[in-house]
Order: structure tokens, then sequence, then C-alpha cells
């Protein structure tokens, strides 16, 4: 399975996809639609099976009661009334029958179709007293006395109990009559509109599936486009084909892709430009410059023997182009960064070493505390740590004054450099841009020492080792400056060879902010 199915799977698992909501959504609908429709024809066909199974045992029962038992004598036996249900049951559709009558009053006397089948307990007493009760004749009711009915259940199992009265004298007559195969035919019933329920659930969902399917693939292979062109991929484009509202938003997204990549183009194309313009004036620039610090030199070394009123120009002079000659170099370096060119030269150093060294090169012994121990080793740039090490160490000496704390420890794989001063701090809203390129913070003081971009190149020589720098104002006062590096870089190098980049050699030497 490759990833994008696999990322398409636990979308559509999620109950937050659209595509979960669909089938949901289809098959609440199925089966609200489906259990409503059964419901339905359920009840129709149950009402539609006992109405005519019920009107066809009343129907022969009152003509039963009309023609047998209304033809008994005026003072029948038992044996009458035995023979008269016997014979309306052997006529009857499938019912028992039970007549009654009273040879004296308060004796009464009854025959039975079956006397296992049905006997007079089975007759509710409900039903028993609407049978004896005598109607009163309205213009509406011609007859004294009706013939009612009731379904009961005897022993779990449902049936039709009814009874009449001979009018004008005569028998009373009952008859039983069982539905039990109306009711397994309606339980058959149930059961095919259950399964035909399930049926349209389970269709409703794979309709539901395939909906989603056909709507959400262009949605899915939006996505994906989108996130291609998020990666960076700006030549991704859509396939589009149809006129509905998808194909219309896959024709912006191509219009909205084709813009972007022509505005990334464009902006790079000017950065390229640029980037090239500041390297290529970096180049022409050292060979003047070079010449000139050299002329510089000479002035400065004769400055004591010239006139008083030129000397303070030389050293204005000599000072100008040592700032210029540290500029061009700053701009080379990050140049270098800018283009990606620049790499990383690894070696086996001895932390306390390097620092030491970068130190005492910089005649800084005397302002530095230093608490290192010797034998922390780091798989690093020596010279690029060196750059590190002289912009934090020399911005904390221009900015915090001496002595500067530089303290060297280990955490697991990490080498971390604390640098601190004892100076007035960083202010609070200065802090977020102190590793931003020509930044200075003091907007009144614009030809300051520094050039603005000693701490950019420390954090890019950071971040190309694998780590980071971070400033922070310390509680007992001053400035605090960590740096964290990966003590082996081996697998963060950026060259196959190992071999540097002969302009890399160029860097800066460590000038400070």
């Amino acid at each position: 399975m490759t990833e994008t199915a696999k990322r398409s799977l636990r979308a559509g698992l999620r109950w937050t996809s659209l595509r979960l909501r669909l089938v949901v959504v289809f098959a609440l609908v199925a089966l609200v639609a489906a259990v409503s429709a059964s419901g339905i024809a359920y009840w129709l066909n149950r009402e539609a099976v006992l109405t005519r199974t019920q009107g066809t045992a009343l129907d022969d029962f009152r003509r039963q009661m009309q023609e047998t038992a209304a033809a008994l004598p005026e003072r029948p036996t038992k044996d009458d009334l035995q023979r008269a249900a016997a014979r309306m049951a052997s006529d009857s559709p499938g019912y028992s029958v039970l007549l009654e009558d009273e040879r004296e009053r308060g004796k009464p006397i009854v025959g039975y179709s079956d006397l296992d089948t049905f006997t007079r307990a089975h007759v509710p007493e409900s039903l028993q007293s609407q049978v004896a009760r005598r109607q009163p004749l309205t213009s509406n009711n011609e007859h004294e006395y009706h013939l009612f009915w009731q379904r009961t259940s005897i022993a779990g199992a449902p049936y039709l109990v009814a009874g009449t009265r001979i009018i004008g004298g005569g028998p009373t007559g009952y008859m039983l009559k069982s539905l039990d195969q109306e009711r397994q035919d309606l339980n058959s019933l149930a059961w095919s509109l259950g399964i035909a329920t399930a049926l349209a659930l389970i269709g409703s969902a794979l309709l539901a599936q395939a909906a989603a399917t056909t709507v959400l693939r262009p949605v899915q292979r939006l996505g994906d486009a989108a996130r291609k062109l998020g990666e960076g991929k700006l030549d991704t484009r859509l396939v589009v084909s149809g006129t509905d509202e998808l194909a219309d938003l896959s024709r912006t997204f191509n219009k909205t892709a084709g813009s972007l990549e022509k505005k990334v183009a464009d902006m790079s194309a000017r950065e390229e430009a640029s980037r090239r313009f500041v390297a290529d004036m970096s180049h022409e620039l050292r060979t003047p410059l070079t010449a000139i610090t050299a002329v510089a030199e000479v002035l400065e070394d004769e400055a004591d023997s010239l006139d008083p009123m030129i000397a303070p120009a030389v050293h204005l002079v000599v000072s100008e182009t040592r700032r210029l000659n540290d500029l061009v170099e700053n701009l080379m370096e990050v140049t270098r960064f800018d283009a990606g060119t620049a790499r990383l030269v690894l070696d086996d150093v001895d932390v306390a070493d390097q620092v030491t060294a970068c130190i005492d090169a910089r005649a800084w012994l005397d302002a530095v505390d230093l608490d290192a121990e010797r034998g922390t080793m780091a798989r690093l740039d020596p010279r690029r740590l060196d750059v590190i090490l002289a912009n934090l160490i020399g911005n904390a000496l221009k900015h915090g004054g001496s002595p500067v704390g530089v303290r060297v420890r280990t955490e697991g794989d990490e080498l971390v450099i604390e640098v601190r001063d004892h100076g007035p701090g960083i202010p609070e809203e200065v802090l977020p841009h102190v590793f931003d390129r020509f930044y200075k913070a003091s907007a009144s003081r614009p030809r300051s020492e520094g050039s603005g971009l000693g701490l950019s190149i420390a954090m890019e020589n950071a971040h190309i080792h694998g780590g980071d720098i971070t400033a922070a104002n310390s509680p007992d006062g001053g400035a605090v400056f960590e740096l964290r590096l990966p003590r082996d870089a081996e697998k963060l190098t950026r060259s196959d060879t190992g071999d540097p980049d002969p302009a890399d050699r160029d860097g800066n030497g460590g000038g400070a902010a």
C-alpha cells in the first residue's frame, strides 16, 4: 500500500473526515426511510390480514347462529346444544363453538364443540357482559343483542373470541378462532421487512461510499496538489475535466499556482541578482581595499612623524579602511551563506584549547574569565567556531565591558558555550532583533563601529553546524549568549568530499558586531 493510499485510509477513518460523515448520513437517512416504510407496510398488512380473517370468521359465525342456533327448541337440552355446537364448528372456517342456555333460571346448560379447546373460562368477563346486555331500541338500533368480538391471548397464543345472543329468545353462542397462523405469517413478513431494511442500509452505505469517492477524489487530488505546492513544488498542476464546481475550483487552483510560480521565480531572480551584485561588488572591492589597507598601514606607521594637524586624519583613514575591509569580508561571508555554498571543514578539536586560542589571538586574555575543562573534545569546524566566539566575546566586551565570563560545558551530545557580560543588558524591545542583519540597537548612532552583521554571521555558522544561539538577560545583570552545538557535526556536513571551498577560507576572521 502506497503512502498516499495509507494517508487516504487514515483520513477516511477519522470521524471528522467528510467521507465517513457522508456514509453515516446516507446510512441514517436510508435507515430512517427503510424503518418507516417497513413499519407502515407491516402495520397495513397486519391490519389487512387480521381484518380479513376476523371478518370471515365473524360473518360465518353470525350465519351459523342464525341458521343453526336459532333452529333449536325453545328449551333445548344439553345434547341439543352439544350437537348444534359440533355442527357449527364442523361447518366453520376453523373455529370452536360454545352454546349456552338456561333450563331454569340460574341453571345454565352449555354445549361445547371441543371441551379441550374452548370452555367458558376462555371467554373474557368483559365480553360476556357485553353479549348479555340488552341494548335499548332506538331509531339507530333495531336489535336488542349484537355480535361482539375481542382479541385475546391464551397460553401465549393469539385468539379471536366473539359472542352473540339469539334475538327473541334462544341460546347465547361464543366462538374461539386461533390467530396463530396469521401471527406466523406476520412474523415472516416482519423478518422479510427486516432483511429488506438491512439490505437497504448496506446498499445506501455502498452508494454513499461510491458517491463520496466520486466527490472526494477530486478534493483529495486538490489536497495533494496543495500539499506539494506547500512543499515548494510550484510546477504542480491539476488535470481539469468537466464543468462542475470542482472543475472550476481546479482551474482556479491551476491559475493560482501558475501566478505563484511566476512571482516566486521573479523574486528568486531578483534575489539572485542582488546576491550576485553583492558578491561581485565585494570581490571587486577586495583588490583596491588591499592596496588601500597597505597604504593605510604605512601611513599609520609614519603617523608620529607627520604634522599634528594631519595625524588625526591619518588615524581616521586607517580606522575606516579597516572597518570597510571587515564589512567587505562580512558581506562575502553572508553571500556564501545565502548562496548555499558555505561548507563545514570538520576536525576533532579540544574546545578549551580552541576558545583559548580565539581569546589569545585577539589579546583578550586579561578581559575574559574562562571556565573550560581541557579534554572536552568535539568534531566541528574550528574556523567557524572561532568566528562565532570572536563575535560573541567581542560583542560582550564592546557593549558590556570586561570582565566577560566564558563557560564551556557539555549536556549529553551537545556542546554548550555561555558568554556572559556585566553590562546594562539588552533592552527587551531589542532582544528579538539582536541576530538580524544590519540591526543596531540605537538608531541615533548609525555609524557605530560594528557592521551589524557579526551576530548574524555567528548565528549562520551555528546553524550550519546544526546548532543555535540564544540571547537573554541575566537576573544578576548583563547579557547572556548561549551557543549550543552538536559534539559531532559529521552528519550535518554539506560537503561530500570534505574539501573546503577556496573562497570559503577568506571568511570573516572574527570581527565583532
